[in-house]
């Protein structure tokens, strides 16, 4: 058995993010505000939020688990904090979501600024490399991993992990001389920090939307996306040199919350390439209505032996949370296609993968949809460990 296979139930996780407290968000705000504020007491607060987190996690029966991103304001300020080389951009909506916005224009006008961009503590940024790529982020890791471990002292649960951005989600080249160079020197940089990750004994998640979000780029057509993706596996498999596959989770998903959803990729376009990253298992949607029918594409692809699924059993898209019993169904598809021990019940993607005011499923629903996910997670075991 590998590290992260099931042995006699089926296990439950989910992606990671999950909402920070107000006054957390209210000395991040600061933070990034340059206004003063004391580092003492906010790392302090950082600490107490990674606490209560993973014991909620734990009480609401979440088996693998993990800090919450707590201390992250965001994606792109988590790589300006970790790495040297980028400096931030106006940020634009240029390629943002474009067919969909195109297609809905009225509702995500109102969407983004409501929910996902209506509440965020500081402005989006955009990132562009302007010089050579270096990590520089040891300290903020060393952090991380310190109030993680904190945290799961005298805790019962299965293991832990900790999400790190891919390459291909850190910003637009304007220093290299090609795309592969560039990729190839973010991904030598983040391998610092996923090393430390796997080094510190938890499973370092790669956290990449951004493979999807190729195949829904009308800006390349079918060959160009697919070599665009072939560069995005090469640079973290680059990265990930040495790190036991076992010890790595590797997730993709859409990017968007609550919305129409119509111009995503098909998991078929996409399963291929994210097949190939040396990870021992797969986080991807599968409870978003949008995709839930695509199961079916695991009675052709075979699953390498030692390999796992964590499909998305509860969807980070909507308020209504699953009954136990369909969160059972949907394990079972897998489990009957793949095998009972190769399948983690997770969710579509994370809750709060910006540190926003106005989090999209409220903090009482996310915990109440872990625990319809442990009581679906126990209804499949007694059927499949009979």
């Amino acid at each position: 058995m590998s590290l992260q296979q099931n042995t006699d139930r089926i296990l439950t996780t989910h992606v990671g993010s999950l909402p920070r407290p107000k006054d957390l968000l209210d000395l991040m705000k600061a933070k990034l505000a340059g206004e003063v504020y004391d580092e003492a007491a906010y790392d302090a607060r950082v600490r107490q939020a990674v606490d209560d987190c993973v014991r909620k996690q734990v009480e609401s029966g979440i088996d693998v688990v993990t800090d919450g991103e707590q201390s992250k304001p965001g994606f792109y300020t988590y790589v300006r904090e970790r790495l040297d080389g980028f400096e931030p951009r106006p940020h634009t909506r240029a390629n943002f979501f474009a067919a969909e916005r195109e297609a809905f224009p009225e509702y995500y006008e109102q969407y983004f600024k409501q929910a996902m961009l209506g509440g965020t503590i500081a402005p989006l940024k955009s990132l562009a490399c302007v010089g050579p790529v270096k990590y520089r982020g040891d300290a903020a890791l060393q952090r991380d991993i310190e109030n993680l471990k904190a945290a799961l002292a005298g805790l019962d649960c299965r293991g832990a992990f900790m999400p790190a951005v891919a390459p291909s989600g850190v910003g637009a080249n304007e220093y290299y001389k090609s795309e592969e160079e560039y990729f190839h020197a973010v991904g030598a940089a983040l391998h610092t920090e996923y090393k430390a990750i796997a080094d510190a004994g938890f499973l370092l998640q790669i956290d990449d939307p951004f493979l999807s979000d190729v195949f829904a780029d009308r800006s390349l057509d079918g060959a160009q996306r697919r070599a665009r993706a072939g560069l995005y596996v090469e640079a973290i498999n680059a990265a990930l040199a040495g790190i036991p596959a076992e010890r790595v989770r590797y997730h993709t998903c859409y990017g968007i919350n609550h919305g129409p959803r119509v111009h995503e990729a098909a998991l078929a376009d996409v399963v291929g390439h994210m097949l190939k990253i040396n990870a021992g298992s797969y986080s991807f949607e599968a409870a978003n209505p949008r995709h839930e029918h695509e199961y079916h594409l695991w009675e052709k692809i075979r699953l390498a032996d030692g390999k796992v699924l964590i499909p998305g059993v509860i969807t980070h898209a909507s308020n209504i949370v699953e009954h136990p019993e369909l969160i059972a169904e949907r394990i079972m598809r897998f489990a009957k296609l793949v095998g009972r021990e190769n399948v983690i019940a997770g969710a579509d993607c994370g809750f709060s993968s910006q540190a926003t005011y106005a989090t999209e499923v409220h903090p009482t629903v996310i915990w109440t949809k872990f625990a319809a996910m442990r009581d679906g997670a126990r209804i499949a075991s007694k059927q499949l460990w009979p």
